[in-house]
């Protein structure tokens, strides 16, 4: 069993975001009803908002996942003492039927995700995401994936694929001059470090950019290639294409963004949920007969407040999204047909 100061050491080591916004999303769940509450906890991390659900209610059980297994060990010692309502288990949130069906567990009355970059990878020089330490370039959450490293986005990619890549995810407008910067400088010696990397992206920044940049001008390329490196578009999009299926009626999903293109992405489809009917413009009546599956939460998303903002400036840009869904896929009005 965890100790008091070992658990709260864990804990330390990262703030969860949007906490008690976070909770109050899946309150009714347990305020409700008598049965069991499974939630599925999509980015276990280090365990915050998971260690939150289970102290909410002892009916909650938790399945989380992770690809960071040094992140899930410590979850694991963090979350020992609420025995087996929690269950830890080591793969892509992409996967997360696989995992549930490993626990028998058919539905699911919650799930969570919170897409950001935990403070344990930030913070570990070593796994090579930030730029603040010297590390190797790296970046990959799960170590052990075969995955090529960020390393080989930036030593082996074609001078277009990286520009691309710095363009859109990380919505660098120097996406040009920072990946030509990259190709040449390869082309002496290879980029090894993150500082390496960092001063020869600062050095590529036109010198008005530097003098105004709020943030350092390396930022939004590292955010690119991290994206890049852990696939994080496409893992957010195989999530959504199949959530909504696996929760019950009345079960509730939430997502934190921390990014605008995934925040973009889970905004279009909540809304593509929460839309009637589905016909082309041109058809006067409705003969689809489809209902909305999602009743949509919050009109706008939820951010952190003052107060959090001065615990933990990394929530500044956190947002929250949730849902609840009121009708299985492809349900029909009476006087309509499936679509």
């Amino acid at each position: 069993m965890v100790s008091a100061s070992s658990s709260c050491d864990i804990a330390s080591r990262h703030i969860s975001v949007l906490p008690c916004e976070t909770l109050a999303v899946f309150a009714p769940l347990w305020q409700e009803g008598e049965g069991p509450v499974r939630i599925l906890d999509g980015t276990l991390g280090l365990g915050g908002h998971t260690q939150a659900l289970l102290e909410a209610s002892p009916r909650v059980s938790v399945c989380g996942l992770d690809r960071d297994e040094e992140a899930l060990a410590l979850a694991r010692q963090r979350l020992a003492p609420y025995g087996e309502r929690f269950h830890g288990v080591h793969c892509e949130y992409s996967r997360f039927a696989d995992a549930l069906d490993a626990l028998g567990w058919d539905s699911l009355d919650g799930a969570l995700l919170d897409i950001g970059v935990s403070s344990l990878q930030l913070d570990e020089a070593e796994r090579g995401f930030s730029f603040y330490g010297d590390g190797p370039l790296d970046m990959r959450m799960d170590q052990h994936s075969g995955r090529p490293s960020a390393w080989h986005w930036v030593n082996r990619e074609s001078f277009d694929r990286l520009k691309e890549c710095i363009a859109t995810l990380g919505e660098e407008p120097q996406a040009g001059r920072i990946a030509r910067a990259i190709v040449d400088a390869r082309q002496k010696d290879g980029i090894d470090t993150t500082a390496q990397l960092a001063a020869l992206v600062e050095r590529a920044y036109p010198a008005a950019w530097r003098a105004k940049a709020r943030r350092h001008p390396a930022t939004r390329t590292f955010q690119a290639l991290r994206m890049a490196v852990n696939d994080e578009l496409g893992e957010l999009q195989r999530f959504l294409d199949g959530i909504l299926r696996r929760l019950r009626l009345g079960g509730r999903l939430a997502i934190i963004c921390f990014h605008s293109l995934e925040d973009r992405m889970v905004k279009q489809a909540m809304r593509h949920w929460a839309e009637g009917c589905r016909c082309p413009r041109h058809v006067m009546r409705c003969v689809c007969g489809h209902e909305p599956e999602v009743r949509i939460l919050f009109k706008k998303p939820v951010q952190a407040g003052e107060d959090e903002l001065a615990r933990n400036p990394r929530a500044s840009s956190a947002k929250l999204r949730a849902a609840e869904k009121i009708a299985e896929e492809g349900t029909a009005g009476s006087d309509g047909a499936c679509a």
